[in-house]
This record gives C-alpha cells, structure tokens and sequence, in this order.
C-alpha cells in the first residue's frame, strides 16, 4: 500500500525524528518530487553517492543558476536581503564548478592535509581535559553549551587566527549564519545581519596577514587573494565558511553521538572498556549514525533519468545523507547503533570533487572528545526528556543537551 508523503520537510516531527519519514520514502518513492518546495528528493544510498560522484551532472552552482525563490517562502520586502545573500553565497568555493572549484579548494586543501590536522592533536586532548575539569565537580552539564561548542570553536578559531578574546562574537555570527536552511519567513534578516556582520569582522584581518602573513587559515585565504585565486569579497565569504563549518558540524557530531551513546549504554561500556581502540570505529558509527549534515542540494546540469524518473536540466535536487546512512541494502540493522560496525561506508562527508575539505579535523576532534568523555564518566542521564532541534533542512543539530553523570 502506498502511502500519502506529506512533502513538508520542515514539519516538526520531520525536524524532530527525520528516520520514519525518510524510511517511507526510500520504499515508496526514493527519487522522489517534492511538490511542495520543487525539489527531488534522493534518500537511498546508491542514489546519493551515484550523484556525488557525477558533478558534471549536478553542478553546485545552486545560487548562480537559480532564478526561483528559496523555500520555504521569505517575506516579499526581503526579497533585496536575499539577492544580497545570493551574492555572498556565490563567492563560497563549494558553490563553484570546475575548474574555478579546484582552484578555489587546491589553496586551501594543503592545509587541510592529515599530518596537518594531527598536529592538532595535542591540543584539543589538552582542550577536552579543560573542558572536562570546569564542569566534573558539579556532576551536570550542558553537553551543547559546556563541551560540543567550546571545543571545536576554540580549534577553528585558533586555526583561522582569531583572537580568543573574541570567539564568543564569532559564535554569535555563526549561529545567524545558520538561518539560511530554516523555515521561519523572515529568516534572510537574521542570516545578512550573521554575513555582513563576519565581513566587517575579517576584512581588516586579512589586511593585516596580507601585510604580515603566518601560518594560520586567514593567511592561506589573503595568500589565494595575492595569487588572484580568490577577490577580496571571495576570501570573506569563504573565511565566514570555513569558521562555521568549521566547528558547527563538529558540535553535532558530539551532541548527536553522545546522545546516541547515552540512548545505547552497552555501547557506552563497550567504548570505555577500551577507549583507545574502540574510539576510531566510535566516531564512524555516530558520524553514520546521526549525521551532523542532513541534506545537500544541487542543480541539474541536464537532463537525467533516476529511478524510472525524469530529472530535468535546471531542477533543484536534494540528497539526504541522514536517510542513505540509514539504507538497509547497504547497512545491515541500519537503524542499530553499532560502535563495531566495520567497514562503515557512509556518507556524513558526502562524496566525489565535494568531499568534505575539514574530514580529517573532524574525525580527529570527534574521536578525541568521545574518547576524552570516556576515559572520565561511568556514563550518563538525560536531565529532559523533551530534547528540542534546530528547524533546519541541512543540519541535525540539538538546541541543548543538558545531562548528569557518574
């Protein structure tokens, strides 16, 4: 029996448990058009990574080749706010094609490189041992506010150069960055208030490391400038990228993994009865598991047959990682979190030229909080039962986890 989808994407109980919703959809209609929005919707795992892999097919230029407003609808006096948004978005590396994207990432990959980012290592073992201590005598904490967050900004911060002084105005921007994939009307408001805000905070930044460069990211993006890889407003836009993917993400892997542990204690015991080789297989699971990352979107670049579907030149297409993670052709017990599960092929960093450029910092300041958590908590309790989400199509991304432990 076939049932009736309902094509709210943003409809709280979607926000809230997105599996069931995306289960019936991979049975019932897994390339399937959202009339509601104008998107296809893609959620078995051989779609998904068949579209990363064909970018000649589905071209990242979403706001470049998409005359059609955003969805869910904005204000109509917004609409100016949202072309100046476009402009911004435009400028972003991932929002290119080749051969102006491999350009765009070649400057900033080798900083990315693996030895690279375990260099960072020490650092955020001593960071997480920090964290740790400020909250361990009080037998409670806010897993979002107290560890998820400061961890990572604090590392991203550091690796952009930015003054600690000023990391928690850094946090307030990236939060009004992250408007841009909710639902509320007037959303575009709050998102260029994030945009313009970060460009006057890094302009004058990117002077100074264009007159005295070191070794940190801002220098990296002022030397593309330099090179004539990136303009001015290119360096800004991707600078406000790389500061907020560069610990948003991360938050969620933590918050949404330690949920999952807390919801799987014999998982939790497994990991801490060997914390030092268990913590690589850990991380996998919770990145699958419940991915920080819902969906991507794209626009195709021509005509392309899915599915015994038509997806026609210019439609917007999006993929939902959440849902190919939870695939049961390709993942047996998909729905079980499963800290032994190996291999563990999933998309969290999804796929092809696109590949998560901040993969490697990722894994790392994921296995070490996991690990850091591990070796000093016996486990711990859910102080609510009512756990609240952004209302965001992009992100799986808790609003508080508030805990105590033993």
């Amino acid at each position: 029996m076939v049932t009736a989808i309902n094509d709210d994407l943003f409809a709280p109980e979607v926000i809230a448990n997105p599996y069931p919703y995306f289960e019936m959809l991979r049975g019932e209609d897994p390339v399937h058009w959202n009339e509601k929005y104008g998107v296809w919707v893609l959620t078995r795992y051989d779609d998904v990574v068949w579209v990363t892999r064909h970018h000649e097919q589905f071209s990242s230029e979403t706001f470049k080749r998409d005359p059609r407003p955003p969805y869910p609808a904005i204000d109509e006096e917004d609409q100016p706010i949202y072309e100046f948004i476009k402009a911004f978005q435009i400028d972003r590396f991932i929002q290119h094609d080749r051969p102006a994207h491999f350009d765009m990432r070649m400057v900033l990959s080798r900083y990315f490189t693996p030895k690279a980012m375990e260099s960072w290592r020490p650092m955020v073992r001593n960071a997480i041992k920090y964290l740790i201590d400020g909250v361990e005598d009080y037998g409670r904490m806010d897993v979002m506010r107290d560890f998820a967050i400061p961890l990572p900004l604090l590392v991203i911060a550091q690796m952009m150069g930015v003054p600690n002084e000023d990391r928690p105005y850094i946090r307030q921007l990236a939060e009004k960055l992250l408007f841009l994939n909710r639902g509320e009307p007037d959303r575009m408001r709050t998102y260029s208030e994030g945009a313009a805000g970060i460009k006057e905070y890094i302009d004058p930044l990117v002077e100074q490391r264009l007159a005295e460069p070191n070794d940190d990211l801002l220098s990296v993006l002022a030397e593309g400038e330099r090179d004539g890889i990136f303009n001015r407003d290119q360096v800004l836009a991707n600078a406000a990228l790389l500061l907020v993917a560069g610990h948003e993400t991360t938050i969620n892997l933590i918050c949404n993994g330690t949920l999952a542990f807390i919801r799987n204690p014999e998982q939790w015991e497994m990991l801490r009865e060997d914390p030092e080789d268990m913590t690589q297989r850990a991380t996998e699971e919770c990145l699958r598991y419940d991915s920080s990352v819902k969906s991507i979107q794209r626009i195709a670049a021509e005509d392309v047959e899915m599915g015994g579907k038509v997806i026609n030149k210019d439609d917007r297409v999006r993929w939902f990682i959440t849902s190919a993670n939870r695939d049961p052709r390709k993942f047996e017990d998909a729905d079980t979190f499963d800290i032994t599960r190996w291999p563990n092929p999933h998309v969290a960093f999804g796929g092809g030229i696109h590949h998560c450029l901040g993969v490697n910092l990722a894994r790392m300041e994921g296995q070490e909080a996991f690990m850091g958590l591990a070796q000093r908590f016996a486990g711990f309790e859910l102080e609510t039962a009512d756990l609240e989400y952004q209302p965001t199509i992009n992100l799986r991304s808790l609003k508080t986890l508030p805990v105590s432990f033993k």
